[in-house]
């Protein structure tokens, strides 16, 4: 078993093609999971995710501010308690449309681990 708290897990920076983005690896294979990757995302105001697409899909919780995910053409808002899936191959992109941090958890599969 293991518990930890959001405190203790250090932010780092995604760079690529994301601007004012933190990520928090906070259950991963090296805490023995096996199958899912659990991070933690923290998007400034006007900041955003690269528009990019993988292999894996992503299921993601909502915990607080205000954003949107864009597909292509289309965009859809979210707040605080909104459940998100990402099919594998979906272009998209986060992005902080309010005032306060966009923040988030994002589950993929472990043997897929990426950098973003």
């Amino acid at each position: 078993m293991f518990v930890s708290n959001l405190r203790d897990f250090s932010p780092q920076p995604v760079i690529e093609g994301a601007r004012g983005v933190r990520i928090r690896w906070m259950i991963n294979e090296d805490r023995g999971a096996d199958n899912f990757v659990m991070r933690h995302f923290e998007i400034e105001p006007d900041g955003h995710t690269p528009l990019h697409t993988h292999p894996w899909e992503h299921e993601i919780f909502i915990l607080g501010g205000e954003g949107a995910i864009i597909n292509g053409d289309d965009e859809k808002m979210l707040k605080e308690g909104d459940v998100v899936f990402i099919p594998r191959g979906e272009r998209h992109q986060f992005r902080n449309t309010g005032r306060d941090p966009f923040t988030l958890l994002c589950m993929i599969p472990s043997k897929n681990r990426c950098h973003l």
